[in-house]
């Protein structure tokens, strides 16, 4: 097991590292952030002073060292656009986009694994074609289309709800569930899916022939090794509700990492994009190693393989 985590650790790294020079380039290459930062009849004089005073005079290779250098050191510079450290815009939206998607997780994960258990446990039944179907049609709708749809009808027509922002618990319920219903449906399948084909295994046969009660089978016994594939969709759609999340907040103007994404990438402020996409990356490949942990406390095969 010790190997088997050593080796998770090291893709780790080596996929950090990649990041970060991915989105070193992808940030320089957006344009220059000098017609922006400074007026349209600023002269060379003061370009050159703001590219000297931000380390953009030097050449590529070396502002890629010194950002690394910064990483390490934890100097993440200063945003072009706040005049403050990059860190701290960073951290004054992380909580916003943590509460927003750790709820539309918890929604997907509870309403998916007990959605598809119970079309499993009633399968071939109108519930189970009924669930079935639902699911399906939230996978097929955009998000940005459920979005648009959830503002005209419960916060324009019904008047039930805000519109946008974060002021409470009401300005969640939108986001969050529009976030939701993507991954939800597919947790949701995959779940019925791998519960049907655990129940059809012979071990779970032996237990009916031993006279063991359907449900026991379904809810004690085939549970455990049908969730072996839904926590890896779980690992990998928290990650897409990451991703996803700027769409979101951006239609329901909800203050997080992916708005903040986007206003740093149009005015091409360099520390906050790196930091803000090394954060989410870092983020992102520690939910992957924790998974593969988790994969060991539930299947005993890779735990001494």
């Amino acid at each position: 097991m010790t190997t088997y985590i050593l080796k998770r650790l090291g893709l780790a790294v080596i996929t950090i590292f990649g990041v970060m020079l991915l989105i070193f380039v992808a940030a320089r290459l957006s344009g220059d952030v000098t017609l922006l930062m400074l007026p349209q009849d600023a002269t060379d004089e003061m370009i050159a002073a703001f590219r000297a005073e931000h380390g953009l005079d030097k050449p590529m290779p070396v502002q890629f060292l010194n950002f690394l250098q910064g990483v390490l050191t934890g100097d993440f510079g200063y945003s072009l656009r706040y005049q403050r450290p990059a860190i701290e815009v960073i951290f004054q939206r992380l909580p916003a986009t943590l509460e927003l998607t750790l709820t539309a997780f918890g929604l997907a994960l509870v309403l998916g694994v007990t959605l598809g258990m119970l079309a499993a446990y009633f399968r071939g039944t109108v519930f189970d074609r009924a669930v079935r179907t639902t699911a399906i049609l939230f996978q097929s709708m955009p998000g940005f289309w459920i979005a648009i749809m959830a503002i005209l009808i419960f916060a324009v027509t019904l008047n039930w709800l805000p519109t946008s922002g974060r002021s409470g618990v009401a300005s969640l319920i939108m986001p969050a569930i529009t976030l939701a219903l993507f991954p939800l449906s597919a947790i949701l399948r995959m779940t019925r899916t791998s519960v049907l084909e655990t129940i059809e295994s012979e071990y779970v046969k032996f237990l009916r022939l031993k006279g063991v009660p359907e449900h026991t089978i379904v809810w004690r016994h085939a549970l455990r090794n049908a969730l072996i594939p839904v926590i890896a969709l779980c690992g990998l759609q928290l990650g897409n509700m990451m991703g996803g999340a700027v769409i979101t907040e951006s239609i329901f103007n909800w203050p997080g990492l992916g708005s903040l994404m986007i206003e740093s990438f149009i005015s091409r402020d360099y520390p906050v994009i790196q930091i803000g996409v090394l954060f989410i990356a870092t983020m992102l490949v520690l939910l992957n190693l924790a998974v593969d942990l988790l994969f060991c406390v539930v299947d005993p095969r890779i735990r001494y393989a």
